[in-house]
């Protein structure tokens, strides 16, 4: 079968423990990452992992298992897919971190891959994924490096959880909020929703969303389903204020029923606030603005979670 090797560039201006530490911590990668939904650490040794990733490729979304071998001393991150999504027969590759004086550093990031049964056409598509995805990352890499090095994220990146407790099992609650299909009958702020599930347990939703002005804002998201305890996301289709929307519904039982919790991740657009809040408006203002708007959503669900899990109870 015929194995084809590419390779992505780019220079951040940090130095090169700090893109490492930001490429060997999985867990932060949908942040980072556009491609990226959720990663799921799965085992980890004293220089290995093993994780599983959700991830968008051309448009579409999808899901592999991946063995990582760390090399903090070397700078070098290996991977190789031990469970592969079509058409993808192999895929592994390296990322590769090399100092460039006092400050910046060189990243390269290689992959290798093979087609099931050697499509050209396959082929093509992987190809073009693997660019498409690998010059995102470099990209969404350098702005985050760059930013966290020089310190001046100050409050454009927070997260912030709303809770309630259940007097209902935990199932219940997280049928209401994986029927996401239904919510335009079920929640007063929900006009229309489009749930899609070709692959079981991962989500494309299509929502379109009333806002306290009336006004109504479609949204898109992949959500990656674990029965029945938590359901995570990342919004691809963002307001204006927003350069990233992540979250996660938890559903955890205890003796008096379940604590069913939103938890929201966002991260500002300082190049819209003026736009959106007016001249005069702050980082403070635009912060207080999205988490009122977020959580007034998530516990406005998560209340008629709890009436419907309680009716069933």
């Amino acid at each position: 079968m015929t194995t084809r090797e590419v390779e992505h560039e780019i220079t951040i201006g940090a130095p090169a423990a700090s893109v490492y530490r930001l490429l060997a911590d999985v867990t932060n990668w949908p942040r980072i990452f556009p491609p990226t939904i959720f990663v799921d650490r799965q085992a980890t040794g004293a220089d290995s992992e093993r994780i599983r990733i959700w991830a968008t490729a051309n448009g579409e979304a999808k899901n592999w298992t991946s063995r990582r071998t760390l090399d903090p001393d070397g700078l070098r991150i290996t991977f190789r897919q031990e469970v592969c999504a079509p058409p993808v027969a192999a895929m592994g590759g390296t990322w590769i971190i090399e100092p460039q004086g006092e400050g910046r550093s060189r990243v390269r990031l290689l992959h290798d891959y093979r087609a099931i049964g050697d499509d050209p056409h396959d082929l093509l598509w992987i190809e073009r994924a693997v660019d498409k995805n690998s010059t995102a990352e470099l990209a969404a890499l350098k702005t985050n490096v760059e930013q966290v090095h020089a310190a001046d994220t100050g409050d454009l990146t927070f997260s912030f959880t709303d809770t309630v407790q259940v007097a209902g099992s935990a199932k219940d609650v997280f049928d209401f909020i994986n029927d996401a299909h239904l919510w335009s009958r079920r929640l007063p702020h929900v006009a229309q929703a489009r749930l899609t599930e070709d692959t079981p347990g991962l989500q494309e939703l299509q929502m379109d969303t009333r806002a306290k002005d009336g006004s109504v804002h479609t949204t898109k998201s992949y959500r990656v389903v674990f029965p029945h305890h938590r359901i995570t996301y990342k919004q691809v289709t963002l307001p204006a204020l927003m350069t990233l929307h992540t979250g996660e519904w938890t559903f955890t039982e205890t003796d008096q029923g379940t604590t069913a919790s939103s938890q929201h991740t966002v991260t500002l657009n300082t190049a819209t606030i003026a736009r959106v809040l007016g001249q005069d408006a702050t980082v403070a203002d635009a912060r207080a603005y999205v988490t009122d708007a977020l959580s007034a959503n998530s516990r406005a669900t998560l209340g008629h979670a709890k009436s419907y899990a309680e009716a069933k109870a």
